[in-house]
């Protein structure tokens, strides 16, 4: 069964792809040991998933 969001519009596998990636940004983000260079790449990263999936 296909489950609803907000204002009845279906959950799709491709929004629950987007949300899993940015999640899986935000603890990479988290980790203590990250070197500036990488941090930024990850903010950038970051950005750029939630553009795309309308967050901005």
């Amino acid at each position: 069964m296909e489950e609803l969001k907000t204002g009845g519009q279906p959950y799709t596998c491709t929004e629950y792809r987007e949300e899993m990636i940015l999640l899986g940004l935000q603890r990479q983000l988290a980790a203590a040991d990250l070197s500036p260079e990488r941090k930024e790449s990850l903010l950038r990263e970051i950005a750029r998933v939630e553009v795309q999936m309308g967050l901005d």
